[in-house]
């Protein structure tokens, strides 16, 4: 049994590159890397981060995540509906399509599909796909349950995954004050691919495609498919730090998420109880977005020019200054015993000891750092920062 469903599970994966939400994913994330760069040269004649950052990450992030959910879902057999599936592909892949992913949440999408094949149950409606017929399910006696606790499963990783890489890939924009000031705001736009090894019933596959991975418990057939779930994060830090709001916005999300699963699990004794714990996850995420957004909206620009020191907007990957630990927020005030108010002065300071920088800094909390380290004369570059001016 144990070989017969390891080689069925080779085959499984193999099928995953079937599924154009891969192929789409990835050329977004190309677009998505693509639109930063442009923006982050325009304004700061140079890119934060490099250009593939987002093409790299977007299934690297995941990966380990996405082996400890297919081992989990594979475990406790999360045996999720085949007509959900074509439901929720078509949702994912029409919020991927949008390019706009505040809405990206994987609870969205999955609440989406489980409304939809419910509607489709009730009114009687079909549709065909290739030689398939989709069709609608009775959601609350057959599915609701497991795709309840895989929502509530894949907030947790989308928490962890924000909390983890939301402000080390926040993208910095220029943005005009109300009072003609130059300010700083971060963007954070991301698409994240888990492929996951699901277990769905029945034989409907493999009456199609005779080479199916598939096997049977007792009576019952069910076949393994590595399927790839998308989670799209989008938001803005402008009141805030990245380092301090995407943290908190992270740990929210995911336990969030871990709230949701324990509800969700309920559902194997009363599964009204999992429809309800779809139901708050989708409300309660929507209610994260909509208060971070407008706690963001209202107060000071976290980054903008100030009158002791020079702000840092942002710090170039490999470069001295993420050598010497500088960080977003922080403030220059001192370089080689001089106190600098801007930009040029900065420079001109750096020039007093190239061989040698040696800067005094400010830290978000107002405590004194020094830091030192070896640049080229002449070369401003070098030193690897991105300032407010």
């Amino acid at each position: 049994m144990v070989q017969e469903v390891l080689i069925e599970l080779a085959k499984g994966i193999g099928r995953f590159f079937l599924h154009p939400a891969v192929y789409i994913t990835l050329l977004f994330s190309i677009l998505i890397g693509y639109v930063r760069v442009k923006r982050e040269r325009r304004q700061f004649r140079t890119r934060l981060l490099w250009g593939w950052t987002e093409t790299k990450h977007f299934l690297l992030d995941g990966i380990v995540w996405a082996l400890i959910l297919s081992v989990i879902s594979v475990a406790i057999g999360l045996v999720i509906p085949n007509s959900w599936l074509w439901i929720y592909s078509v949702w994912m892949i029409l919020f991927i399509l949008l390019f706009t992913y505040q809405l990206g949440s994987t609870v969205y999408t999955i609440a989406l599909g489980a409304a939809t094949v419910y509607a489709m149950y009730t009114f009687s409606w079909s549709f065909d796909v290739f030689s398939w017929t989709v069709s609608g399910l009775d959601i609350l006696q057959d599915g609701i349950v497991p795709i309840a606790i895989m929502a509530g499963l894949l907030l947790i990783v989308e928490g962890v995954l924000i909390q983890k890489h939301g402000a080390t890939q926040a993208s910095p924009k220029l943005v005009t004050t109300a009072r003609g000031m130059e300010a700083i705001v971060y963007h954070v736009k991301k698409l994240w691919l888990l492929p996951i090894l699901l277990i769905i019933p029945g034989d409907v596959i493999p009456s199609y495609i005779p080479y199916w991975p598939q096997f049977s418990l007792g009576e019952t057939t069910f076949s393994l498919i590595l399927f790839p779930f998308v989670i799209g994060f989008q938001q803005k830090s402008q009141h805030s730090l990245p380092i301090h709001f995407f943290v908190e916005y992270g740990k929210i999300v995911w336990q969030l998420g871990i709230i949701i699963t324990l509800i969700a699990a309920i559902g194997y004794f009363v599964p009204l109880v999992s429809a309800i714990a779809l139901l708050i996850g989708l409300i309660a995420r929507l209610l994260i977005t909509i208060i971070k957004y407008q706690q963001e909206k209202t107060g000071n620009y976290a980054v903008s020019p100030q009158t002791n020191g020079v702000m840092i907007a942002g710090v170039l990957s490999g470069s001295p200054a993420e050598k010497m630990g500088l960080l977003i927020g922080e403030r220059i005030v001192k370089v080689n015993g001089q106190k600098v108010e801007n930009e040029q002065e900065l420079y001109e300071a750096v020039q007093i000891n190239a061989a040698h920088c040696r800067l005094e800094v400010l830290d978000s909390n107002g405590e004194l750092r020094l830091r030192q380290h070896i640049l080229f004369r002449h070369d401003h570059y070098r030193l690897g920062l991105i300032l407010v001016r």
